[in-house]
């Protein structure tokens, strides 16, 4: 199978994924069996997925109201911590404005948000 073209298929694929897992770990060495059929079987599934179900990137508002609510923090403490008043923060949430460079940086580094999603 070079690609998988049903859903039937991926639920075939992904079932023997979960067969597959056990069998293996860090040290199963590259030429055994069960590892190759799962590294194989792994990047089809992968495809289909990226082909079927992509969710696509989140947004940068997306992902910092995500990290507010596991950090437990309003607006107001989420300026706070950007340094940035909280109407600011508004701005950012509300589309009129987007970060400094400044405002990005400590974006990555308080929150833990990837360059890619701050970038857009």
């Amino acid at each position: 199978m070079t690609k998988i073209k049903t859903y039937e298929q991926y639920q075939w694929a992904v079932g023997r994924v979960e067969q597959l897992l056990p069998l293996v770990n860090d040290d199963t060495p590259e030429d055994n069996p069960n590892l190759i059929e799962l590294e194989l079987l792994s990047n089809l599934v992968a495809d289909y997925s990226e082909e079927h179900y992509d969710i696509g990137m989140p947004t940068l508002n997306d992902a910092m109201k995500l990290r507010m609510a596991e950090l437990g923090l309003t607006q107001k403490g989420l300026a706070d911590l950007l340094g940035v008043s909280p109407s600011r923060i508004n701005d950012y949430f509300s589309g009129r404005a987007e970060p400094t460079l400044k405002t990005a940086k400590k974006i990555y580094h308080k929150l833990g948000i990837e360059p890619a999603i701050i970038l857009g």
